[in-house]
């Protein structure tokens, strides 16, 4: 059955989508200006749907997008898209929605030039595709003026090959005439490589042809002839502009995005050929062993090329780091495509910025995966049962209190306290500490302070009236603290003096090797890195981490603004910042005389006195 995403996790940008089955076949490809808007329109009320909307809603299970830089880009990945799943409702749409190539039919004896969609025969040269097929049929009329090719049909062509009379365009001179033989064959062959050639993006000379050509019938006052020589230097540059998505030349590359945590990464690639994105390929990581973002970048390469690419390596890799050891993946992909294949960081331009929105791709899909994995009832309570069973609990902890501590050198000390009720955050539960007697750099003396404060306010609060408890007026089921033994050794003395270790069950985990720890048990308790209850404790430690950083770097923001001139009577702060400058600086001021202060004119004898008296006395 088909669930609506959380629209929070749908980017509101332009893309592409796809609807998919049980099967995991594509369904239905669209494109919208915004995802979020339009993937959200699927899921109103089933009467504003049409009967085949209604059918392919029926049949999907999924939804999956892919963000882009704007709506030309959707267009073109959707009909790439579309071109490459062959999705069944898509049948109605093809034929308004792909897109125009120009073709060559080098095939034919005097090949034409002719406008085609849909399926491509072998043999031919194919241009494109644009985005509009007015705008290409356009171009082809106008540049038929300079290269005066064939465009008819088979059959016309021989039937005024039968009548030896050429059609309107011999007439004005859009075409050369093959079928009366009014131009050879060789001419004929020269005029198609010239028009393959200005199509390739080999421009100039025919610029410059056309330019020395306007300028010569000017001067000999043919101003006709002129005009219609200016006309098709203007239409000739039009054709020039670039009709390529993604860069300017017609190159291959693929762009590497990723973004993640320590746990977990998500990977979306782009595969780049001539120049326009002909797919797009995500999936999840999980960091099951030690590496670091180096390292993790080769093994996303492996699987890339080595197991997932259906294109095959291109000449360009665009990665956000390069991997360790970027000259094995080198020489191993050059193996693998038969030709050198090059690996770079974009720096800037097109590039750069494809590389951004792939990287944007990814946190998206990182994102829509934490949020799924969060959002599932059955997954959190599959977490909290096995929670229960890892730890030994009397029963699942609905309710799991974590904390963590943050300084800076000994200074802005802070802990954190975030709670989670049936796996979910309650951020309004969540609580700040400023440690009060602890100096210095010593976590555990911090941990012992934050826990006794919060556990003794339970104690004052636990017998009175529902109605009457503050903040800290509810146990933990699981009391979860950051660290290893240590740590768990502060929490369970604390649980202990205060007579809650019956009530208040404790543990603690450990950074480094994702170990659990639990009273009166030697060993680490091993949990499945798979596991959904392993997941939701790192989950939960990673917000109290998240949590008392962002506090503790605001305690240092605002200690960092304060000044030892702060508090004076009179000296706002337009005087002090006044004094600072003149003086030359806040020391300078500390050491001033009082004659000096009295000195400034503009600064009231009482107001110096103050500031005076402030530093001596």
């Amino acid at each position: 059955m088909l669930e609506r995403p959380a629209p929070a996790s749908i980017p509101n940008a332009p893309g592409a989508y796809l609807f998919k089955d049980a099967h995991d076949r594509v369904l239905y490809v669209g494109k919208a200006k915004s995802l979020r808007s339009r993937i959200g329109s699927y899921f109103q009320s089933t009467r504003a749907h049409t009967p085949r909307t209604g059918q392919m809603l029926a049949l999907a299970v999924g939804v999956e997008w892919t963000q882009v830089e704007n709506e030309v880009e959707a267009l073109m990945l959707e009909y790439t898209l579309i071109q490459r799943h062959q999705p069944r409702f898509n049948v109605r749409y093809r034929d308004d929605k792909s897109y125009p190539f120009l073709a060559l039919t080098l095939r034919d004896t005097w090949p034409r030039a002719m406008v085609v969609r849909g399926r491509h025969l072998a043999g031919n040269r194919y241009f494109g595709p644009f985005g509009h097929a007015y705008a290409i049929r356009e171009t082809l009329d106008l540049l038929l003026r300079t290269f005066p090719v064939r465009t008819c049909s088979d059959n016309k062509f021989r039937h005024h090959e039968l009548l030896g009379r050429p059609c309107l365009l011999f007439h004005i001179e859009k075409c050369a005439g093959p079928c009366v033989g009014e131009v050879g064959a060789e001419d004929y062959a020269r005029m198609l490589t010239e028009l393959e050639t200005f199509l390739e993006g080999e421009t100039a000379g025919v610029i410059r042809r056309l330019e020395v050509d306007m300028a010569a019938a000017a001067e000999a006052e043919e101003f006709e002839r002129a005009a219609r020589i200016r006309d098709r230097l203007s239409s000739v540059r039009k054709a020039v502009e670039s009709q390529e998505m993604v860069s300017e030349r017609r190159e291959d590359f693929d762009v590497i995005g990723l973004e993640g945590d320590e746990l977990e990464a998500a990977v979306s690639v782009f595969y780049v050929r001539k120049g326009r994105v002909m797919g797009q390929h995500g999936f999840i990581v999980d960091r099951a062993e030690d590496l670091s973002s180096a390292e993790l970048m080769g093994r996303v390469i492996e699987r890339v090329y080595f197991a997932e690419n259906p294109l095959g390596p291109p000449k360009a890799v665009l990665v956000p780091e390069m991997p360790s050891r970027p000259d094995l993946y080198m020489n191993w992909l050059s193996e693998r495509r038969g030709s050198a294949v090059q690996m770079r960081v974009p720096q800037r331009g097109a590039k750069r910025r494809l590389s951004v929105t792939a990287r944007r791709n990814a946190a998206e899909r990182f994102a829509a995966h934490k949020l799924k994995r969060a959002g599932d009832h059955n997954t959190r309570a599959r977490a909290l049962n096995e929670l229960q069973d890892h730890l030994g609990l009397p029963q699942a902890p609905l309710r799991i209190e974590c904390y963590d501590m943050s300084h800076l050198s000994g200074q802005d000390y802070v802990g954190s306290m975030v709670v989670t009720e049936d796996a979910l955050p309650r951020r309004g539960e969540y609580r700040r500490f400023r440690l009060r007697k602890v100096t210095g750099n010593n976590d555990l003396a911090a941990m012992e302070e934050v826990l006794e404060r919060r556990l003794r306010n339970y104690l004052a609060e636990r017998d009175m009236p529902a109605s009457e408890r503050g903040k800290f007026g509810y146990p933990p089921q699981l009391l979860l603290v950051d660290g290893g033994r240590a740590q768990l050794g502060v929490a369970q003395r604390v649980v202990m003096r205060l007579g809650l270790a019956e009530e208040i069950p404790v543990a603690a985990l450990a950074k480094q090797f994702e170990e659990v720890y639990v009273p009166d048990q030697a060993e680490a308790v091993r949990i499945g890195r798979q596991s959904e209850a392993l997941y939701l404790l790192q989950r939960i430690r990673d917000e109290s981490h998240r949590f008392a950083l962002a506090y503790q770097r605001q305690l240092r923001r605002n200690r960092m603004k304060r000044s030892a001139l702060d508090g004076i009577p009179g000296l706002g702060p337009a005087r002090k910042r006044r004094l600072i400058s003149e003086a030359g600086g806040v020391r300078a001021v500390q050491r001033a005389s009082l004659e000096d202060l009295r000195s400034y004119s503009w600064l009231p004898e009482r107001v110096a006195e103050s500031v005076y008296a402030k530093f001596h006395g």
